[in-house]
């Protein structure tokens, strides 16, 4: 099981995995992007294309 983890860090808050990847990330209050709770790569299937269409390298797999 893929569980995926964002570097606040690194993140800039584009939204681009929340887009390509809703039900595993959202942008939160801080508008920067974080995973949702239980949120699981393998259910979701998209989590690959996300970190890898995330411009700062900012998500981890």
């Amino acid at each position: 099981m893929a569980y995926p983890s964002v570097d606040h860090d690194l993140c800039i808050g584009c939204g681009l995995c929340a887009e390509i990847c809703p039900d595993v990330f959202e942008i939160n209050d801080d508008g920067l992007a974080e995973v949702l709770e239980d949120a699981e790569c393998d259910d979701a299937g998209c989590c690959e294309e996300a970190a890898d269409a995330c411009p700062v390298d900012a998500i981890s797999l």
